[in-house]
């Protein structure tokens, strides 16, 4: 009998000694590591500000009967695009080809094999244009220059890491708050952050403009960049006492 019970004693004595040892073990957060409650909370930070660069994308359309004939007069026209860019303000580093392309011109007919009646060239070029209040004269020096496809603009910062951090501290801010809120309602207060993670930032998609609009004479083409938001995501572990 006194074995028995010895042997009884050891196996409670091992219940309790087992746990610690499978938490020395574990890489993440245990309760070990962690004396009080742990809150997560998931906020969002945001700023608005006014952008200061602009970025449009313009480009040649011509036609040929041949590749080669297309592909030539295209040449020939984006060649003075992209000089009147340059005479326009934009930075040589600032212009950057996005796609050059020929394509076949083909009439189908009713139980015909497909017939080839010429060949479209196109070369499209992207712009920074960093005085962003000359965005309208830019657009319309390159349709004057013979681009006569504009296929739209972005604005953004010339230095989105002002905006970007304004807008962590934001997200920093609304979940220290919320955890406050959450410590407060359980009659608890918030003993410090245990862990972050950062969502990605926001970009604002690039804006189509019509063509009809880019050919105004007597005027420079109207460009409202207005404000743009930045956002940014954030996850936060609180541990409550």
């Amino acid at each position: 009998m006194r074995l028995l019970k010895a042997a009884a004693a050891f196996a409670v004595m091992a219940t309790f000694v087992a746990p610690p040892i499978a938490v020395a073990q574990e890489p993440q957060l245990t309760t070990a590591a962690v004396e009080g409650t742990l809150l997560t909370v998931n906020a969002e930070g945001s700023v608005e500000g006014r952008p200061d660069m602009a970025t449009i994308s313009v480009g040649v359309t011509t036609e040929g009967q041949t590749a080669a004939a297309a592909l030539a007069e295209n040449a020939r026209r984006s060649q003075a695009l992209i000089q009147a860019l340059r005479r326009a303000g934009v930075a040589e580093r600032d212009i950057q080809t996005a796609n050059v392309s020929v394509y076949p011109q083909q009439v189908y007919g009713e139980g015909q094999a497909p017939r080839i009646t010429g060949y479209q060239a196109n070369n499209t070029v992207t712009a920074k244009v960093r005085n962003i209040g000359n965005t309208g004269r830019v657009i319309d020096a390159a349709v004057g220059a013979g681009g006569n496809n504009v296929n739209g603009v972005s604005f953004s910062y010339q230095d989105p890491d002002a905006q970007l951090n304004a807008a962590r501290r934001d997200a920093i801010s609304n979940a220290r708050e919320r955890a406050e809120l959450y410590a407060n309602a359980l009659g608890m207060r918030v003993h410090r952050v245990v862990a972050v993670s950062e969502g990605g930032g926001f970009r604002p998609p690039m804006v189509p403009m019509a063509m009809e609009r880019m050919a105004a004479a007597d005027a420079s083409t109207p460009i409202a960049p207005g404000e743009i938001e930045t956002q940014v995501q954030v996850s936060v572990t609180f541990e409550l006492r």
